[in-house]
């Protein structure tokens, strides 16, 4: 079954924001969760029945997760300098967080990947997972974090 490039690598940010997530909440190393990921949640049924889950850029989810935890002093610097003043990272919620972590990541260190593209699919991201105002805040921090890494 072939995916477009393009919708793999939304897979791949889905699936970076949880695995973020994930190591957050259970102090789990990113190898452990790349290494469960792909054993266990790309490209794969539930059941025999089921239909097979979405096929993933499982190098870019890789290369999401490990970018974010080995530049992670760099990137929550460059978010939390978009902070409103008196707000901290660690106040956010810890999903936005990720998105956050993930988004500004691939700002930083991916220039292959347009600026437009980056803040489109994580606010895309926001959107599945919030319902008010987090989208818009994300939009506006990754906005910002891009003029800063992208001038």
């Amino acid at each position: 079954m072939s995916v477009p490039p393009k919708q793999a690598r939304s897979v791949a940010r889905l699936a970076a924001v949880q695995a973020l997530y994930q190591m957050e909440v259970s102090s789990v190393g990113a190898e452990a969760v790349i290494r469960e990921f792909a054993e266990h949640r790309f490209d794969r049924s539930a059941e025999e029945d089921d239909a097979p889950l979405a096929t993933a850029d499982e190098a870019f989810f890789a290369d999401l997760v490990r970018g974010v935890v080995e530049h992670q002093k760099a990137v929550d610097a460059a978010v939390a300098k978009k902070l409103a003043t008196g707000w901290r990272l660690d106040r956010l919620d810890a999903t936005a967080r990720a998105i956050l972590r993930a988004g500004a990541y691939e700002l930083i260190h991916r220039p292959d990947v347009p600026v437009e593209v980056v803040i489109d699919e994580y606010v895309e991201l926001a959107k599945s997972f919030f319902e008010g105002p987090e989208p818009g805040f994300v939009n506006g921090a990754l906005d910002a974090v891009a003029q800063d890494a992208r001038r």
